[in-house]
């Protein structure tokens, strides 16, 4: 089913990048982060009112010496990425 969502720039910009991190389309991600929380024992309390969450300890990349390091992407980059998948889905949804 498809239907729109407004989020805060800087909350969509987050999860657009997990997206890409993990690989996955913005919308799988946001269909598991949905089911994880209908999943998850109602507390009854707002989100904003909740203990907060802990995140987990980054896992750090193992390389081998003497091997350049993997560029970060700058945000101009991450962007650019975002902006063609975007277009894509775009084209997608326009051309069925």
């Amino acid at each position: 089913m498809r239907t729109t969502l407004e989020l805060p720039d800087p909350l969509f910009r987050e999860v657009k990048t997990r997206a890409v991190q993990q690989g996955v389309t913005l919308k799988d991600l946001l269909a598991q982060y949905i089911q994880a929380g209908m999943n998850a024992p109602a507390s009854g309390l707002l989100p904003e009112m909740a203990a907060p969450q802990t995140h987990p300890i980054p896992i750090a990349i193992r390389r081998k010496a003497g091997a350049p390091l993997t560029p970060a992407l700058t945000n101009a980059e991450l962007n650019a990425i975002l902006d063609a998948e975007d277009f894509a889905n775009h084209l997608r949804v326009t051309l069925q």
